[in-house]
């Protein structure tokens, strides 16, 4: 049996540090990709699975949050911290699979005065300006955000900004570019999401959401 494109289940992923980590929870919950997604050479966006009603779309972890909030997609992987800086109300987060653990933090130069409470307003470069406000503003701190998409870490050091808000796993890149650790603002791991119109019409999904639960429950117990 084949599927019309309009009838596929679309699965969106993310490039980058979560999907190592994912592909192996995803296999267990029924969801493998064609042989033709492990080709480095393969510059392709969108791939076949072993089920015949669905496919994978492989794209940056901030646009899986909007492929599947605005239904282009109506599942995916994505770390909290791309969960929280949208925020898209119709994005459902069922799921946190325990992998893709880091943190996202604030740092700054190492040796500078970087704790100083009493600023009212610091320029701040990040890729996740929504949570950096909404983090300094609760200290009563205006921040101003220059958004980056990577090499945050030059920011201090060329003039641009005071401090950055990244993502930290071991702090290694932090200390290689003269960056200490301030202050955590969030714990961060991979969660599975769902477009809610599309779990309420289509049961394929509620279904994916138990399996995805299952995986996670038994990897808790172990």
């Amino acid at each position: 049996m084949t599927h019309d494109d309009a009838d596929l289940l679309t699965f969106a992923i993310p490039k980058g540090r979560i999907l190592d980590e994912a592909l192996p929870v995803m296999a267990r919950a029924g969801v493998v990709p064609e042989d033709a997604f492990h080709d480095k050479r393969n510059r392709s966006l969108s791939f076949a699975t072993t089920r015949d009603d669905m496919r994978l779309i492989r794209v940056r972890a901030f646009d899986v949050a909007t492929f599947v909030a605005h239904g282009a997609a109506q599942v995916g992987i994505v770390g909290s911290d791309v969960i929280e800086e949208f925020d898209y109300p119709e994005l459902y987060a069922p799921v946190d699979l325990g992998i893709g653990y880091c943190r996202l933090s604030v740092a700054a130069e190492t040796g500078g005065d970087i704790a100083d409470e009493s600023a009212s307003h610091l320029r701040v470069a990040t890729k996740y300006p929504n949570i950096t406000r909404r983090h300094f503003e609760g200290r009563g701190i205006q921040a101003e955000c220059v958004k980056l998409n990577g090499a945050m870490e030059l920011a201090p050091s060329l003039g641009l900004a005071g401090q950055i808000v990244d993502l930290v796993s071991t702090g290694q890149t932090l200390k290689d570019n003269g960056l200490a650790e301030i202050a955590p603002i969030m714990e961060v791991t991979a969660r599975l999401i769902v477009n809610r119109a599309a779990l309420k019409t289509d049961p394929r999904v509620g279904e994916l959401v138990d399996a995805f639960r299952a995986i996670s429950s038994d990897r808790k117990a172990a």
